[in-house]
């Protein structure tokens, strides 16, 4: 599998910068949800 880093560093970085937005507004549980909205399917690791 190979990672498409781009992708990885632009979908890090947009949580990141919402996360603390969310949070320097006093959204905490918005902020929470943002995961879900982005992820909507847990992530799950194989060691194969």
């Amino acid at each position: 599998m190979r990672v498409k880093w781009k992708t990885l560093i632009a979908k890090v970085t947009a949580w990141m910068v919402l996360e603390l937005l969310l949070n320097l507004l006093g959204l905490d549980h918005l902020a929470d949800y943002s995961e879900f909205l982005f992820h909507p399917y847990p992530t799950t690791l194989s060691m194969s």
